[in-house]
């Protein structure tokens, strides 16, 4: 990524406003675009609006590239051109928030800012096993204050893209390679088996579709079962091991050991059975689900300390109503 180890604040700059709402594939051309157009901020400054809007044509909230000039003219009129170094004063910057503000402060004046993103709220709360919701007032207020408690301020240009890139390469949302982690002894999230848990998000009363892939762990006439206990739908019913993602995934033989074995550490299983979608509405989401039943031949240390349960066991359990579908629909006697 061309913006990537930059020191010039307009470049920075740039990158993040047209990331904000824009995935990294998409952006990229925009943003070499936008560099070749008007390699300065100047440039910007002096650009007509219809032809700054035609080249931002396609990537949508166009409200962003209105406060992109509004801030490109302002620099130029009242800074002459060039950026402020103060975090409060890029603050007052329109479209500038306190995550782009602590970017352009630390990577372009090494300033000691937490630049705080999806990355970094993912590691920290997994590496300390943080529950608090990270798009909550107090679950921002908390992450930004341990970020900058964390920070390296000998070099926290360093530090912060150390740690986003640490969040994108390893530590990632639903396929992290936990084993391969120089951090995984320590983390509490892989030591307590939440990795898939965290980060936390309030779930907001709009209707939402949500991606459940559940993989019911078979050892020794045994099967994980884990009760919900977070604020969230089904709390205090039981569930088997739970991978929540964004999009529906492929899981075939090898993507489901490849997960199994860099995530869990787990090194010899077979996928018995693999489920169709199941799908039930609730009042303001909707949850799409597919089970997945794995034999394990030998017990990963990952799994140890967690609840295994035999048949009978679990028949006195409450399940939802999704789950008790899917084990209602197989042959009993597999499972």
């Amino acid at each position: 990524m061309p913006w990537k180890e930059v020191k010039d604040p307009y470049k920075i700059w740039l990158s993040e406003i047209i990331l904000q709402q824009t995935r990294v594939a998409q952006g990229l051309a925009y943003y070499e675009k936008f560099i070749k157009t008007y390699p300065k901020v100047e440039d910007l400054a002096k650009a007509k609006d219809g032809d700054v809007f035609k080249l931002w044509e396609g990537l949508g909230y166009y409200n962003r590239c209105k406060n992109l000039l509004e801030t490109a003219r302002k620099i130029s009129s009242n800074y002459k051109g060039k950026f402020p170094e103060s975090y409060e004063t890029l603050l007052t910057l329109k479209g500038i928030g306190p995550y782009t503000a602590a970017a352009i402060a630390s990577f372009a004046f090494q300033l000691p800012y937490a630049v705080v993103d999806g990355n970094v709220y993912r590691v920290l709360s997994r590496y300390f096993g943080i529950q608090m919701p990270i798009n909550s007032t107090e679950g921002k207020q908390h992450f930004q204050l341990l970020a900058e408690r964390l920070l390296f301020k000998k070099d926290p240009a360093a530090f912060n893209q150390a740690i986003m890139d640490f969040g994108a390469t390893i530590c990632k949302p639903f396929t992290p390679v936990c084993i391969e982690c120089p951090l995984h002894m320590h983390c509490k999230a892989f030591k307590e088996v939440m990795v898939n848990q965290l980060p936390v998000k309030e779930k907001r009363l709009s209707k939402t579709k949500r991606n459940f892939h559940y993989f019911i762990f078979e050892y020794k006439q045994k099967w994980l079962i884990q009760k919900r206990t977070q604020k969230d739908i089904w709390q205090n019913l039981y569930e088997f091991y739970l991978l929540e993602s964004d999009d529906s995934i492929n899981w075939s033989q090898t993507v489901v050991l490849d997960f199994l074995k860099s995530q869990l550490g787990i090194q010899t299983a077979i996928v018995l059975h693999q489920s169709e979608l199941f799908t039930q509405q609730l009042t303001h989401q909707q949850i799409k689900a597919k089970f997945l039943l794995v034999k394990l031949f030998d017990m990963p240390t990952s799994l140890k300390k967690l609840d295994w349960y035999t048949k009978q066991k679990m028949a006195e359990l409450p399940f939802p109503k999704i789950i008790n579908e899917w084990l209602s629909g197989i042959d009993r006697a597999a499972i």
